[in-house]
């Protein structure tokens, strides 16, 4: 039992070593408000900016924050949406906060207001953390968990999983 304990610890401590988005599910079609939490800087150098890359089918526009200042990056879409009433051909595909310095000591939340597709599926945000000294690409796209799955990896790309409309969301 004690042995329990100690790998659920050392499993809660990594779960917020990386870039994470909150909720981890929300409803396909629906306007969801999305938070990316950044929970440490690049091996102990202070985090300076936080560039979100938007998949395929998601459109959003993020909350200013004060102290930084953003970047946006509109490009044309791989298959045009509809949204209330108008065909949308482009959109931000990515949104950059520049600023804090953030210590590496403490976290923060970085907030957008997103657009889900309306097909449901895991979609995938890469993550640029830029800092001081260095950056981490939070990139890497791992399966989805079962009892197949890859090893973790270091730099994880956080994940949203869109579900039909009705079903219960998950929350971290």
């Amino acid at each position: 039992m004690k042995a329990y304990w100690i790998a659920a610890l050392l499993a809660a401590g990594t779960a917020h070593a990386h870039v994470t988005v909150a909720p981890a599910s929300a409803p396909a079609g629906a306007y969801a408000t999305l938070v990316f939490k950044v929970g440490h800087g690049c091996d102990g150098s202070a985090t300076t900016g936080i560039t979100v890359a938007l998949p395929e089918g998601v459109t959003a526009k993020p909350m200013p924050k004060p102290g930084w200042t953003l970047n946006l990056v509109e490009g044309k879409l791989a298959t045009p949406l509809q949204q209330h009433g108008k065909t949308i051909a482009t959109a931000v595909r990515e949104i950059t906060w520049r600023g804090g310095p953030l210590a590496d000591a403490y976290y923060d939340e970085f907030t957008v207001q997103a657009k889900l597709p309306d097909a449901p599926g895991r979609y995938v945000f890469k993550v640029g953390q830029q800092c001081e000294k260095g950056r981490i690409d939070w990139a890497d796209v791992e399966p989805a968990a079962g009892p197949a799955s890859a090893p973790a990896s270091k730099t994880p790309a956080p994940v949203l999983d869109v579900v039909p409309a009705g079903m219960p969301m998950h929350h971290h």
